[in-house]
C-alpha cells in the first residue's frame, strides 16, 4: 500500500497534467476505487478511458481490477485504522457534520460492550442462559425483530427458547405457572412501559430475570437478577437500536462459544434441516 501511495504522490508532483489529475483522484478516493471502473474514472475526470488505462499500466497494473486486488490484499488492519478514523470523525463532528458525531458515539458504544463482556454480570448471564430449563425473550412490539433474532441465535446453543410478543395481553405462556429454573430475558426500552411490571411478575413466579436496558433504569436491581446496560445517547434521545443489536449479537455469540461442542452439533443439525425444509415448495 505504501509503495502505491509513493507512486501516486510522485505522479502528483512530476506527472503530466492528466497523470496528476488521475493520481490525485486515486489518492483521495482509494476506498472508493473498488466500486469504480476505468470508464467511470475517465468520465469523472473528463479524460478518455485509454488515458486512464495507460496511467494504470505505468503504475504496474493491467487495469483497475489489478489495483483493486492490490488494495484488498494490502488493506491495513482495522485496529491500525481506528485511531485515525476516530480522529477524523471527531474533527468532522466539530465542523458541523452530525452523522460523524453519531458514528463516533456508536464506536464508543462498541467499546462499552467490549468492556462489559469481561464483567461478572456478563459471565453470569451467559452461564444462566445455558443452564436454565427454558428461556423466554420479550420486548416491545417495536423491537420484536431484535427479540426474535436473539431467540434464533440462541437456538444454535440450546433448546427451549421462545419469544413472547405479549399480543395476547396476558403473558399466560410465562405467568401461567411457577418456575424455579427458567429465565426471562427482557429487552427494555422507553416504549416498553410494562417491562417493570413484567420483571416483577416474573420474579414473583420464581423466574430469574435478565434485564437488558439503559444504565439509569432505577428499578433494575430491585426486579432483575442480572442486568446488562447501555449508556444513554448524547447525540439524540432516541433508542440506540444499533448498539442494542450489537449487544444482543455479542451475547448470543458468547453463549454459542461457551456451549462448545454442543453448539457445533446443533449448528450442523440446523444446517441439515434448513437444507431439507428451507427450499421445499409449498403445495
Amino acid at each position: 500500500m505504501e509503495d502505491l501511495g509513493q507512486k501516486l504522490r510522485q505522479y502528483i508532483k512530476t506527472g503530466t497534467p492528466a497523470e496528476r489529475r488521475i493520481a490525485k483522484y486515486f489518492s483521495e478516493h482509494l476506498t472508493e476505487l473498488p466500486f469504480e471502473t476505468a470508464s467511470s474514472v475517465a468520465d469523472r475526470l473528463e479524460l478518455s478511458p485509454m488515458t486512464v488505462g495507460r496511467f494504470l499500466r505505468s503504475l504496474g497494473y493491467q487495469g483497475l481490477d489489478g489495483i483493486k486486488v492490490h488494495l484488498r490484499e494490502n488493506v491495513a488492519p482495522v485496529a491500525l485504522q481506528l485511531p485515525n478514523v476516530l480522529e477524523q470523525l471527531q474533527k468532522d463532528a466539530s465542523e458541523g457534520r452530525p452523522i460523524a458525531g453519531q458514528i463516533a458515539e456508536q464506536v464508543e458504544m462498541l467499546q462499552h460492550i467490549y468492556n462489559l463482556t469481561s464483567q461478572p454480570q456478563w459471565l453470569d448471564a451467559v452461564a444462566t442462559i445455558l443452564s436454565a430449563s427454558e428461556i423466554f425473550v420479550t420486548a416491545h412490539l417495536g423491537l420484536a425483530s431484535l427479540g426474535r433474532h436473539l431467540c434464533d441465535r440462541l437456538a444454535f446453543a440450546r433448546d427451549h427458547v421462545q419469544f413472547l410478543d405479549g399480543a395476547n395481553g396476558s403473558y399466560i405462556e410465562l405467568l401461567g405457572h411457577q418456575s424455579n429454573d427458567a429465565l426471562v430475558v427482557i429487552i427494555d426500552s422507553p416504549r416498553f412501559v410494562t417491562s417493570r411490571l413484567l420483571a416483577r411478575s416474573a420474579r414473583r413466579s420464581g423466574y430469574k430475570v435478565l434485564l437488558i436496558t439503559g444504565q439509569y433504569t432505577e428499578w433494575a436491581h430491585e426486579f432483575a437478577n442480572m442486568t446488562l446496560s447501555l449508556p444513554p445517547l448524547r447525540t439524540s434521545g432516541h433508542e440506540n437500536l444499533s448498539a442494542m443489536m450489537a449487544l444482543l449479537e455479542f451475547l448470543a455469540a458468547t453463549v454459542i462459544q461457551a456451549a462448545g461442542e454442543e453448539a457445533e452439533t446443533r449448528t450442523h443439525r440446523i444446517e441439515e434441516l434448513e437444507g431439507m425444509f428451507a427450499h421445499t415448495p409449498l403445495r
